[in-house]
């Protein structure tokens, strides 16, 4: 092969990667949100579901993505680690994991939250995936030292796995009637828009963190 050919041959096979390089980049990155009624649009048109709404969101901002819409309703961490391969398939490059505040409304050992949460976290690290860990907070009601108890493990976990953690995927809607549904607890469509907003910075970070593979 002439200098010349050899030349075009590997000016052809840089173009081949570049191509094949920026149509990889223009795949979607695959998440999930995987937690209970508050990421599933309890009572909501499935249009107005936190997923639905967070990849509308992040896509507004030039961001190729998809989220998958994993909630189930009064799901608890350990209905949550006994689903968790299942739900999440093959091919899932990132999960918003939110569990947590259902344990805490029936009384479940902050302890037993806690063992699920690390379990789940640890098997979705061991299949190479993400996780944005969304933290919860203990309701009032069930007084200081549950929630002294409670409150602290989310970030122990995030620590723990090196996970980046939003605090309290609830931020701006509790306690305000307006942004919830009649019950009180549940974010109405205006609740989930604030949640979006809020969690937007933390989720585009968390891209930009799998998208260079860190």
């Amino acid at each position: 092969m002439s200098f010349k050919a050899a030349l075009g041959f590997f000016a052809s096979l840089a173009i081949t990667a570049l191509l094949s390089s920026g149509i990889a980049r223009a795949e979607p990155v695959k998440l999930v949100g995987f937690g209970d009624s508050l990421m599933a649009g309890y009572q909501l048109p499935a249009s107005d579901a936190f997923p639905v709404k967070l990849e509308a969101a992040l896509r507004a901002k030039g961001h190729e993505v998809e989220i998958a819409n994993a909630g189930v309703s009064g799901d608890t961490t350990s209905g949550g680690l006994a689903r968790l391969d299942w739900s999440i398939p093959e091919g899932t490059e990132g999960v918003i994991l939110e569990l947590g505040a259902n344990d805490a409304l029936r009384g479940i050992a902050p302890e037993q939250t806690e063992k699920n949460l690390d379990a789940m976290v640890a098997r979705l690290k061991e299949r190479g995936i993400a996780v944005l860990l969304a933290g919860m907070l203990a309701p009032p009601n069930m007084g200081p030292e549950y929630a002294e108890r409670f409150n602290g493990i989310y970030k122990r976990l995030a620590e723990k796995h090196g996970v980046p953690l939003y605090p309290f995927f609830l931020d701006g809607v509790v306690t305000k009637a307006n942004l919830q549904l009649d019950d009180g607890m549940h974010p109405n469509t205006e609740g989930v828009d604030v949640m979006v907003r809020s969690i937007l910075p933390a989720a585009e970070s968390f891209l930009a963190a799998i998208k260079s593979g860190e």
